[in-house]
């Protein structure tokens, strides 16, 4: 895909329109359940649309298999066999039981609950930096750039033991690294230069490891995790810790503004804030697909027969408004009291990082609605990211 590439030639799954999925996709779901679109890789996909379908299909990882690398791809270099493996090494995404049981448990220990509410308190300071900066400023702020970027990128900084100064760099990288509409060999460019980057933090920790988690993880389980591995635990958590709740909060503020009882709901009632992170979740459901799948054997979904092989693609927002799941799905309601949605994924890739996303949205939300009662949206200056492989605004003018 080049930089000119239009919406109409994004595949069916990751066409939106504003807030909400294209109709197209919700036709595929009310109509046949099972699709097929060209992938912005150049690749033939399967779509499931369903929620029951993608549900199900998430789970079973006997059948739909993470670990299956895509290969030729349009435009994109074929690595030799050991690249590969080290491309994909400690990628918790990538990978299928046992291998993934095995990373997944060295890492499981770091994102619970209550580890997290370790880091509330930080994560409480970091939100009033951003809204004292936005302050001083004064209105017009963008939004994006001032808060919704920069809260998680911090927060993602502390736990892992990044450098605050490098936030720039890796922001830039893993924004363009997302695109879709970035040329296959820039993209391969912005792999390796994120690879190097945490080649270098890792073996930094490697000859004196740290408090934050990558001195953990090489303290604790060095032996267990091979170099290769830890630059990839390591890089995926940082791509994956901010890009993902940067664009929920700016999204989400955006549809908040836009729904001005429930808004003040999220500013005024504190038992709200929970529900309506989850119903943000759902409603808007930023992360198209997930990771490609590939079937293992022949499985046969909504009547559609898929062979073994074959690459398959989950529509989260489709399955996210699915009217069999949820009633009136195409509502934005905070009050629904509904959990239960995808967002997140479903079974053994279900996101490691959900209790450190939703405590990050529980806290800026509010936060920022109450810094700023009077914050409204600069109109036409919404500006929503069609190609990138999670769903947001790449800016957003405020005042108050």
């Amino acid at each position: 895909m080049s930089e000119t590439t239009t919406a109409a030639e994004l595949p069916v799954y990751m066409r939106r329109d504003g807030f909400d999925p294209a109709p197209e996709l919700g036709a595929l779901r009310e109509g046949e359940r099972v699709g097929r679109a060209r992938s912005p890789f150049g690749v033939d996909v399967w779509v499931l649309t369903h929620h029951d379908d993608v549900r199900a299909a998430l789970a079973d990882s006997a059948r739909f298999s993470n670990a299956t690398p895509m290969r030729g791809m349009p435009g994109m270099p074929v690595p030799d066999a050991a690249t590969l493996a080290r491309m994909r090494a400690g990628n918790p995404l990538l990978a299928d039981p046992p291998e993934h049981t095995r990373l997944r448990r060295l890492l499981t220990p770091e994102f619970t609950v209550r580890r997290m509410r370790r880091l509330e308190p930080r994560i409480h300071e970091i939100v009033d930096e951003r809204l004292d900066a936005m302050q001083r400023c004064g209105p017009p702020a963008d939004l994006i750039s001032s808060f919704a970027l920069p809260v998680p990128s911090l927060v993602i900084c502390e736990l892992l033991g990044v450098p605050t100064e490098d936030r720039a760099g890796f922001e830039h990288r893993t924004s363009r690294l997302l695109d879709m509409s970035v040329p296959p060999g820039e993209r391969m460019r912005l792999q390796a230069e994120s690879r190097e980057y945490m080649a270098r933090l890792v073996a930094r920790e490697q000859r004196d490891p740290g408090e934050a988690m990558l001195g953990m993880l090489v303290r604790e389980h060095g032996d267990d995790l091979s170099t290769d591995e830890l630059i990839g635990i390591a890089n995926i958590l940082l791509i994956a810790g901010h890009e993902t709740t940067s664009n929920m909060l700016g999204l989400g503020t955006l549809a908040l503004l836009r729904h001005p009882d429930q808004l003040a709901l999220v500013r005024d009632d504190p038992d709200a804030v929970a529900p309506a992170v989850e119903e943000l979740l759902r409603w808007l459901s930023i992360v198209h697909t997930g990771v490609v799948r590939t079937t293992t054997t022949e499985v046969e979904i909504g009547g559609t027969r898929i062979g073994a092989g074959e690459l398959v693609v989950f529509a989260l927002p489709a399955a996210n408004r699915d009217p069999d799941a949820t009633t009136d799905p195409d509502r934005l309601d905070i009050t629904r009291g509904e959990v239960g949605h995808l967002a997140f994924g479903h079974g053994v890739h279900h996101c490691l990082g959900a209790p450190l996303a939703r405590m990050e949205m529980r806290v800026a939300f509010p936060a920022l609605l109450r810094r700023f009662p009077g914050l409204a949206e600069v109109p036409g200056t919404a500006a929503f990211r069609s190609f990138h492989v999670v769903y947001g605004l790449t800016g957003l003018e405020v005042t108050w």
